[in-house]
């Protein structure tokens, strides 16, 4: 069987150019060489067309620099073990084969790592051959740590260079709230706290160089528990390998004595931090070099990998991938429309065509299991994960798109607590928010030159309520009928955004008392919506999006 995998990638090489695979530059000698990664999300496959890396390339990289005597420590910022097909159908476990396989020494735990919950998190953790950094995950009742907050390694070279782990406490509300109940990711002050027992601690172990290994992010929504806020108000970091917002630095951002590198997302780059003469510096490996066109099996490729690949690990990772999407290869609709899957502009800023069709299954699934009394439904845009071309739809390309394995639900509430939701899942928009609300069954406007006025935080949440609810938001109508803010409304929604997640705290004490599963997976809902009510075909419909959502910018 290894024998068929390693032909079949050397005939797919032949045809896309890649025996001619080159390392992009030598790598200087007897230095310490931190290499870092980040929201990977599953993309462990080396893809000239998609720009990733992979695991393979990654492994080689390290080896090289290893055989020309270099002291090399591999480290992940978070998100590696949720995204695609071939690392969620494992829940996370074929992820970190892949990183075991590739040397990984210490990685961190991102919000997604939690989005089958805790304790398959620590499954996880103990099936890693390298350790789950979460210095400021602890249990909510005593207060003791959940993963190990640090690792000190001693290198090759004599250095020893310490790693602490800081998670995002958005992961209370950006992994299902259900899913991390009984833990506690300290934030604001306490965060801090953390951070500086952790300098103070490795100092004291005889530390050379410490880094923060983070997933926390630089977004503004995040203050204040950003990667920034933590260094500003931290001394003795030397570097953060920070992940989450996705942020491409190319050579590092530098914050008082600081140096912060973040390496973009989906592995499309190796982040690569040199350490010589006291010095740190940063730089990028990428995968493509856009010299050439290539045309496999009628796709045209306008770049090609660069990027030498360990084989074994090549060949590990490709068969897993071929039996992931043998296993889902099944074509069972198609779109004559590209339906967007963007972030932003996208589903993150705006009403899409892909969240129209997606919020219509969810509408459509809830009324066929509980009666056409439910009158709108609701989706969160950071639930969609990518865009589905213009071709045949299969189920590989379903749980890509909706990868989270959410469950159609439905809650009853008030119209206040409905348009509460909605005022606080666009408190940043025009800029992006995973939180943005695709809908179906009601109309609504945006003001986005009304500034957004923060009440109480949210409790177990990094997220604020609205202080004046409606102040930006105007809810034209429900279920066809005109809004009513003492009205009660029946809305189907993913049981995630039901639980209170992201920023819909507004809907935790409705679905607490109405809430109701229907059994229905989000992506199987929208299978039966596209074979039963669109005849196996999106089509002209959906070719825009439909008039449901307007933002005054």
């Amino acid at each position: 069987m290894k024998r068929r995998i390693l032909a079949l990638l050397l005939s797919l090489a032949l045809v896309l150019g890649l025996t001619s695979m080159v390392m992009a530059e030598e790598a200087p000698k007897g230095k310490l060489v931190i290499l870092h990664t980040n929201d990977v999300h599953g993309r462990a496959v080396a893809d000239p067309a998609g720009g990733y890396l992979g695991y393979a390339a990654i492994a080689q990289y390290k080896k090289d620099l290893e055989a020309a005597g270099d002291s090399v420590l591999l480290l992940d910022a978070g998100d590696a073990s949720q995204g695609m097909p071939l690392v969620n159908l494992a829940y996370g476990k074929n992820a970190i084969a892949f990183m075991n396989a590739a040397g990984y020494q210490a990685m961190t735990l991102g919000n997604h790592e939690f989005d089958w919950g805790v304790d398959n998190a620590k499954i996880l953790a103990g099936e890693a051959k390298f350790p789950f950094l979460g210095a400021n995950i602890v249990d909510h009742l005593s207060g003791e740590l959940v993963f190990e907050a640090n690792k000190l390694f001693e290198m090759e070279n004599g250095m020893k260079v310490g790693v602490f782990g800081l998670s995002t406490p958005e992961t209370f509300t950006k992994a299902h709230p259900d899913k991390v109940r009984g833990i506690d990711f300290l934030q604001g002050d306490k965060l801090i706290e953390v951070a500086k027992k952790q300098v103070e601690e490795l100092t004291a172990a005889g530390a050379d160089l410490i880094i923060l290994l983070s997933h926390l992010g630089m977004d503004e929504e995040s203050a204040p528990n950003r990667s920034e806020d933590v260094i500003e108000q931290v001394s003795g970091i030397h570097l953060v390998i920070d992940g989450h917002s996705h942020t491409l630095l190319e050579k590092g951002k530098t914050v008082g004595e600081t140096l912060i590198v973040s390496a973009g997302y989906h592995g499309m780059n190796l982040g690569v931090v040199t350490f010589e003469d006291g010095k740190l510096s940063a730089k990028l490996f990428n995968s493509l070099k856009k010299s050439a066109v290539v045309e496999h099996e009628g796709t045209v490729y306008s770049a090609i990998l660069t990027a030498k690949l360990d084989p074994e690990i090549e060949a590990l990772v490709t068969a897993a991938d071929l039996a992931v999407k043998e296993e889902l290869s099944t074509v069972f609709a198609k779109t004559t429309v590209h339906l967007n899957g963007d972030r932003d502009p996208g589903n993150r800023t705006e009403e899409t065509n892909l969240g129209d069709f997606a919020a219509d299954a969810i509408l459509w699934a809830a009324k066929q299991a509980l009666g056409d009394h439910v009158q709108a439904s609701l989706t969160n845009g950071g639930g969609i994960r990518a865009s589905i071309k213009i071709g045949d739809i299969s189920m590989n390309d379903m749980k890509t798109v909706f990868p989270f394995g959410n469950e159609v639900s439905v809650l009853e509430l008030k119209g206040s607590e409905l348009l509460e939701a909605l005022e606080a899942a666009t408190n940043s928009t025009p800029k992006a928010i995973g939180a943005f609300p695709q809908v179906a069954g009601m109309v609504f406007t945006i003001d986005t030159t009304v500034p957004y006025e923060e009440g109480e935080q949210y409790p177990e949440s990094t997220y604020f309520a609205p202080k004046n609810p409606g102040a930006r938001v105007k809810i034209e109508s429900v279920g066809g009928q005109p809004f009513d803010p003492e009205a009660i409304y029946v809305v189907a929604t993913n049981d995630f955004t039901a639980a209170g997640g992201d920023t819909y705290y507004a809907f935790r004490y409705p679905n607490a008392t109405s809430g109701y599963k229907t059994g229905l997976a989000l992506e199987d809902a929208l299978v039966r919506f596209v074979t039963e009510v669109l005849n196996g075909v999106v089509g002209d419909e959906y070719a825009n999006p439909q008039g449901r959502i307007t933002v005054i910018k």
